[in-house]
């Protein structure tokens, strides 16, 4: 069946008082009205251009309608406005806006990639393409901060976390993981934050097996990112917080030899930390019998596993667990760490804080779709992780140029919904192209602001 027979008039003859007729006959409109803003945010990060730097187009020069740069602003834009699937492509081909964001004219332009295209592509890159990928995302990001901050910053902090990546096919390297429960990818993320703002910006998504070691990969991306925010921040010093997965001795020994480096790395529990905490846990438990709630104490030991050349600072939270109908619970905490401040702000002010990654993580999974990993190839998942977080880089800079509006902390999924989710209907003229956007946008003033700030001017 053709699109033309296709009926495109609804009738509702008896919700109302007169007969609603819904007719889907408007030209050159859209329903990302407002993804403009994504546009002049890639502008400030330059990121498309740099990953299209990174790849080799053997392709013969005759046949190429779209360049490499057009494939990967496809991608990214449409990921940011919800689009994950390659599929979309097809339906998305005409659209005004989206062949406006790559350059084109969004009524005679040319239609963009196809899905077969797409997937070519996504399929073509290989493994050397993707780590120079990786590496211009996080020089990207670092020199936008740079940049932002007149590379002045008192403390930068790093966190790495693994998440899984539930895999449903016959990709390749998925494997069982007991941990999950299920056959899975396990990317690694990297976050930084400068000073004590409340933002973790992403800069590294490098995917893996499902059956990896939680520190695979890890010591490489700290070594990189130290390096690169040692030139940019030459007079920052560094914080690195990791769950218990990454307390292997290797690492320890890579962030003890770091100069200017501070970590904290949660560690599992063993014979040995447990007989270290038992005192602080008999308190907790006095206080926990006499309050009827959970309790918990802090204290500190020098441990040193067989493994590691020398001791260190162990910082224990003794805690008993109270939940209503259930048997108190001890649950004894360690954190390996070379700060000198107290147990209790060690734990509670500076790892404890780590927890706020899950949020982002939560946002690239439930709001751009990371976890669309299903071509076959692992080094096309790869990709589709790196443009993924492309997508969400420039998300975060629309948050960050939310400051004092609505959408300040507002999550991925409710920015696209309030900034890039605009009914439009788009006007050429010889002299200029009108976005003619609803005037009872609800989030307009955010909008506005947004769009001041990343270079727009009033008219």
């Amino acid at each position: 069946m053709r699109d033309d027979t296709i009926p495109q008039t609804v009738l509702f003859p008896d919700l109302f008082n007169k007969p609603l007729i819904a007719t889907f006959d408007q030209p050159h409109a859209s329903s990302d009205g407002g993804a403009v803003l994504l546009k002049a945010a890639e502008a400030r990060y330059e990121l498309i251009d740099g990953f299209a730097r990174c790849l080799v187009d053997d392709r013969q020069s005759g046949k190429v309608r779209h360049t490499l740069a057009d494939l990967l602003a496809q991608r990214i834009y449409g990921l940011a406005c919800g689009h994950p699937d390659a599929n979309d492509a097809d339906r998305l081909a005409d659209d005004p806006i989206h062949k406006l964001l790559l350059g084109r004219d969004p009524i005679d332009g040319d239609p963009l990639a196809s899905q077969p295209t797409i997937s070519r592509f996504e399929n073509h890159v290989g493994a050397q393409a993707l780590y120079a990928m990786g590496r211009e995302l996080a020089a990207s990001v670092i020199d936008r901060h740079r940049q932002r901050l007149h590379g002045r910053a008192r403390r930068i902090t790093i966190d790495l976390d693994p998440t899984d990546d539930p895999t449903h096919g016959a990709q390749q390297l998925t494997f069982f993981n007991g941990h999950y429960d299920g056959w899975c990818y396990l990317p690694l993320l990297a976050f930084l934050t400068f000073n004590d703002e409340a933002e973790q910006y992403l800069c590294a998504a490098i995917l893996r097996p499902g059956n990896a070691p939680a520190t695979r990969g890890a010591r490489g991306t700290l070594i990189r990112l130290l390096d690169m925010l040692r030139v940019a921040f030459p007079r920052a010093r560094f914080l690195v917080r990791l769950d218990g997965g990454f307390a292997t001795p290797a690492l320890f020994d890579l962030l003890d030899a770091e100069p200017g480096l501070d970590y904290v790395v949660a560690m599992g529990e063993n014979a040995v930390l447990t007989r270290c905490a038992e005192s602080a846990m008999v308190d907790a438990r006095t206080l926990s019998e006499t309050s009827g709630q959970t309790e918990h104490v802090y204290t500190e030991a020098r441990y040193a596993a067989g493994t590691w050349p020398h001791a260190r600072r162990v910082v224990i939270k003794a805690e008993v667990v109270r939940l209503p109908g259930r048997d108190p619970r001890d649950n004894p905490r360690f954190v390996v760490t070379n700060l000198r401040r107290s147990p209790r702000f060690v734990y509670e002010q500076v790892y404890c804080a780590r927890g706020d990654i899950e949020n982002r993580i939560k946002e690239l999974h439930d709001g751009l779709q990371i976890g669309r990993t299903s071509c076959s190839g692992f080094w096309a998942n790869q990709l589709r992780v790196l443009l993924t977080a492309a997508a969400y880089v420039l998300m975060q800079e629309l948050r960050l140029r939310a400051a004092r509006t609505a959408c300040a902390r507002a999550q991925v999924t409710t920015l696209r919904e309030r900034l890039l989710k605009l009914g439009v209907h788009v006007v050429r003229s010889a002299r200029r192209i009108v976005l003619h956007l609803p005037t009872s946008t609800p989030f307009f003033n955010a909008w506005r602001h947004i769009a001041l700030a990343l270079g727009a001017r009033t008219g």
